[in-house]
């Protein structure tokens, strides 16, 4: 027999999270527990308001599935049971978590896919001024971090661009617009962007607003973030996006998002692997998925003041596991 327990927790960052819906001091997330034969698994998940969703809206689902938890629903049966969101993946991540306490196997044996020694990540530079914004790339280049996501929003873009380049000349740069660009603006930015060298842009216009991607001749690939969440959004995405960007929090566990990255790999999306402001259990439940990653973006702990412990490894740029 299981019992299920979920509580929410906030964990305080270090430093201002800034993006283009606003900025963010600490990480609201839920815990939820899954009790089984003397074994306890554990999930993560942080609610998250773009998609309508809080602390008390995700427990409020939790609290409805807690029954069919306990008489023990697998990870498939979540899959009817709940729809796709945070209060799924804390569940799912949960379950993940008690199979291998239950079996003495890991994640990645349970997934079938090898686990890497490192991982490289990229690292966030939220918003601020220009200069302000090419001195935190520039110091993160040298602590280490090779790959720099670069947050921006519909103002100074070129002034930020320019001002990151020039101070960090030789690093990969992705950026993510958030969905706040327009239209309008959108051949010429990715002129800009082109021109810069970086790899690759994120989610530059609304999700219910995309449709001015399709078909739109552009120099660098546009990944899919809002715009993509299950394997049921991936036939309106074709011709829209080159790649998808695959969170737990959105697929609603990795029972979900390992079926999105097969399924994307095979309509010809290239993968990345994204997170929310969490603490490292979120971020252990979706390793899983970096084998066959582009780019790989799980820098969510590093925000945090202090990690859950024990937590994992983070170098500046890097996971090491």
């Amino acid at each position: 027999m299981r019992s299920m327990h979920f509580h929410a927790e906030s964990w305080p960052l270090h430093t201002a999270f800034v993006i283009a819906r606003g900025s963010r001091t600490q990480a609201n997330v839920v815990v939820v527990e899954i009790e089984q034969q003397g074994h306890c698994g554990i999930g993560e998940c942080t609610p998250y308001p773009r998609y309508g969703e809080s602390e008390i809206s995700v427990m409020e689902q939790l609290a409805a599935v807690a029954d069919a938890v306990a008489q023990g629903a697998t990870r498939q049966d979540l899959l009817h049971l709940m729809p796709a969101g945070a209060a799924r993946n804390a569940v799912d991540s949960a379950l993940w978590d008690l199979e291998c306490h239950l079996t003495g196997r890991d994640r990645w044996q349970l997934s079938g896919v090898v686990a890497p020694t490192r991982v490289v990540m990229a690292q966030t530079v939220s918003i601020a001024a220009p200069e302000a914004m090419a001195l935190a790339a520039k110091t993160l280049q040298q602590q280490g971090a090779t790959l720099l996501k670069i947050k921006l929003d519909n103002d100074w873009v070129d002034e930020r661009m320019r001002a990151i380049r020039n101070a960090v000349p030789q690093s990969t740069l992705i950026v993510d617009a958030n969905e706040s660009w327009q239209e309008q603006q959108l051949e010429s930015r990715c002129h800009l962007l082109a021109e810069l060298g970086v790899a690759m842009l994120e989610q530059p216009l609304p999700a219910n607003n995309d449709r001015a991607l399709q078909n739109f001749v552009h120099l660098l690939p546009i990944c899919a973030d809002e715009s993509c969440h299950t394997t049921a959004d991936l036939p309106r995405l074709a011709n829209r996006y080159q790649m998808i960007n695959i969170k737990l929090d959105k697929t609603g566990g990795l029972t979900e998002a390992l079926k999105l990255a097969a399924q994307g790999r095979e309509q010809g999306f290239d993968i990345m692997l994204g997170c929310m402001l969490c603490t490292s259990r979120a971020i252990t439940a979706a390793l899983p998925l970096v084998p066959g990653s582009r780019f790989v973006d799980l820098d969510g702990p590093t925000w945090l003041a202090k990690d859950v412990e024990p937590g994992l490894a983070f170098e500046c740029g890097a996971i090491a596991l």
